[in-house]
């Protein structure tokens, strides 16, 4: 076997029975299907003095499945600052430790990146362990673009924070051509999600939402955002993970227009005779957003509008 070629095992050796080397071994778990976990995985799991998990009881159901032993102890987002000092005692005297999520691979929208850092910072290795992740995972299957994608978490929780990313991201530089942005979204707010995502860039968006990914109740929802909201609305309940995909291409002035709440509420107003409060209402009610929050949309476009100069 030539040199650029060969198998480095310089962090655990070629067998489970060898000595898995000190450090911090960051390791990606299923996100769904308990088969979708690498055999190195499950040797570094078993050979590991501690692992650290975002939830035990979640990571305690993989380890009773592959009859792994190895003490856990928790680490998530309100403790992984206090809990990184201790592991770093730990890793310093010379243990092995490993980081899983409840899913997928740690430090992607989950703990696991400040304990990372630390490590780094006091001179420990760092070995990832490559694994199930959520947003590659939907993109392969998405019939969207794979060469030009950016992966992007989730998004904020406030509608009117949301909206403005959204914008953000519909005018980013570069954006000359279409490219695939992957988020990760709750079921209770994808709804509101994908109506912003339609006032921002028009019903004829291409999305994607793939829920449940490589569980029994796997889907995969493409088309107009305008059809895949129309889809989700219709259900009793929108449960399970989902990433949502999006085919970002550059907006037009007139998309601009058609997705300024000013210019709906204006059309509503001089076309169909309602009042404001009718219109926000009808507004609120097709874009399945509570009238607060179209209301606070529109305050925020007055406000953006009476501060351009003229």
């Amino acid at each position: 076997m030539s040199e650029s070629h060969a198998i480095d095992t310089h962090e655990a050796g070629s067998t489970e029975a060898d000595s898995l080397a000190p450090g911090l071994y960051l390791v990606a778990t299923p996100i769904g299907n308990l088969e979708d976990i690498t055999l190195r995985a499950l040797r570094i799991l078993k050979s590991a003095d501690r692992i650290a998990c975002e939830d035990t009881r979640q990571t305690q159901k993989l380890l009773n499945h592959y009859q792994i032993a190895t003490p856990a102890l928790s680490l998530h987002q309100h403790n992984e600052r206090e809990r990184a000092l201790e592991l770093i005692e730990d890793l310093k005297a010379g243990k092995r430790i490993a980081v899983v999520s409840d899913a997928g691979t740690p430090g992607i929208s989950d703990p696991g990146s400040w304990l990372t850092r630390a490590a780094i910072g006091a001179g420990i290795s760092v070995y990832p362990i490559p694994g199930a992740n959520a947003a590659v995972t939907a993109i392969i299957a998405s019939g969207l673009s794979t060469s030009d994608f950016q992966f992007l978490g989730f998004l904020p929780e406030k509608a009117g924070a949301r909206r403005t990313r959204l914008e953000e991201l519909s005018h980013a530089p570069g954006n000359e051509a279409a490219r695939t942005l992957v988020f990760y979204e709750a079921p209770h707010r994808i709804l509101e999600t994908l109506a912003d995502l339609e006032s921002v860039w028009g019903p004829t968006l291409r999305v994607v939402v793939a829920r449940e990914l490589t569980k029994l109740h796997e889907e995969f929802l493409r088309g107009a955002v305008s059809e895949v909201k129309a889809n989700l609305a219709a259900r009793d309940r929108i449960r399970g993970e989902i990433t949502l995909l999006v085919e970002a291409v550059p907006v037009t002035s007139e998309q601009q227009s058609l997705g300024s709440l000013l210019d709906q509420l204006h059309r509503l107003e001089t076309s169909e005779g309602l009042s404001e409060k009718e219109a926000l209402k009808r507004i609120a009610r097709e874009s399945n957003q509570s009238k607060s929050d179209v209301y606070r949309e529109l305050q925020r476009e007055r406000a953006k509008g009476s501060s351009k100069p003229r």
